[in-house]
């Protein structure tokens, strides 16, 4: 919905401002220098990124209508994973995990929590610490720089996209004067015409300078920043689990390593004190 009423609101900003001043839309129906414009931006676009980024950016138009694809009660469904993982581990050591560990997608335990185990990188991501510290490792600083290394490679993998988006929003207003160049010659072909032909030729060609800015920063601009801006939330899910699981290392109890995972949430999705104490007190006891 946020998606679709700015769009909205740019277009009509525009299209109406300029009608309501008493332009003449037919006059920016000028379909040929759209496709000089965004042809052109397509090819770029093909020519400047890698295949793997390529097919990231099929999913982008999905991934702005959908938004930050965490709410206030995946992080509290999260919170309470990490609450039962670090109570089973001090009721029954660190062995007691290997069977979830090895096999999360038939494990018990993870299936309590579906929007966890449906999420691919997430559930890797938790394992291969626990697995790492069953096998021992419980040197704090180290585990924190290894996942901030790897949360590091996956935040560029994301900002290659967004990098991609807004070096297109940079390109398109010098594409415009490309098709308004091309609009000029071919107007000069025409310059023995008489001046009501030439202003229409004239006003066809500037209409490539206005589409070049107008899809610049009315969209491939803000599509930009809307990404990063989701990819920015998503990002506190991992790093969540990251705080949570440095606390748990660090030997603080369940509901204290839990209370530092919480704190890592933005403040419009962190749950309450009292609502993760409330979910922590209704889950069953891992086995």
């Amino acid at each position: 919905m946020r998606l679709i009423v700015g769009i909205v609101v740019v277009v009509l900003s525009v299209f109406g401002g300029y009608a309501a001043m008493g332009g003449h839309l037919e006059v920016l129906w000028q379909p040929f220098e759209a496709v000089i414009i965004l042809g052109a931006a397509l090819g770029a676009f093909v020519i400047g990124n890698s295949g793997a980024v390529l097919k990231q950016s099929l999913g982008i138009f999905a991934t702005l209508f959908r938004g930050p694809r965490y709410n206030k009660a995946a992080y509290v469904e999260l919170l309470g994973l990490q609450f039962s993982i670090f109570k089973l581990v001090q009721a029954k050591g660190l062995l007691a995990l290997e069977q979830h560990i090895e096999n999360p997608h038939q494990s018990p335990l993870f299936q309590r929590f579906p929007t966890f185990i449906s999420n691919h990188h997430a559930v890797e991501f938790m394992c291969d610490y626990l697995r790492m510290v069953t096998l021992g490792t419980n040197n704090v600083h180290e585990m924190d720089a290894l996942m901030d290394e790897e949360l590091e490679t996956h935040h560029q993998e994301r900002e290659r996209l967004v990098s991609a988006i807004q070096a297109i929003a940079d390109a398109t207003p010098a594409l415009g004067i490309v098709a308004a160049v091309l609009g000029v010659i071919k107007t000069m072909g025409s310059i023995t015409e008489p001046p009501e032909v030439l202003g229409h030729l004239i006003g066809g060609a500037l209409v490539g300078t206005f589409l070049g800015v107008f899809v610049a920063y009315g969209f491939f601009g803000p599509m930009a920043q809307s990404l990063r801006n989701i990819y920015d939330s998503e990002a506190k899910y991992f790093l969540s689990m990251k705080v949570g699981l440095l606390a748990h290392i660090s030997g603080y109890p369940p509901v204290m390593a839990i209370e530092f995972a919480r704190k890592a949430l933005m403040s419009e999705v962190r749950p309450t004190f009292a609502e993760i104490d409330e979910a922590t007190a209704s889950l069953p006891a891992a086995s």
